[in-house]
């Protein structure tokens, strides 16, 4: 038999705050309890027995197309018409401004 853990309040809260996911306290409740009803789910899946059942990788039919990895030097371009309407660039690299942001 496998026990369910039950979230609370401050889990969730513990959950936003790893994801940065801004929570409203009404919510916290809910989700909670929403979490816990999951985590039912997954460990009724555990308990099922899967021996001697074959794993299935995927259920169309459908196969990849590979084909080989041919570089057509004729439609690539050299590094400095790559770089030619950059507004900025070093060593022959792109320049772009640093896009991280945190809230505190």
């Amino acid at each position: 038999m496998t026990t369910t853990t039950k979230f609370t309040p401050e889990d969730v809260t513990n959950i936003a705050k790893l994801a940065n996911i801004p929570i409203a306290d009404e919510e916290k409740t809910k989700l909670a309890e929403e979490f816990t009803t999951t985590m039912g789910v997954v460990n009724q899946l555990f308990a099922v027995d899967t021996k001697g059942v074959e794993p299935t990788h995927q259920v169309t039919g459908l196969e990849n197309v590979f084909r080989e990895d041919i570089v057509e030097k004729d439609r690539m371009l050299s590094q400095d018409e790559a770089l030619s309407n950059a507004p900025r660039t070093h060593n022959g690299y792109f320049v772009v401004e640093q896009v991280i942001e945190k809230e505190s």
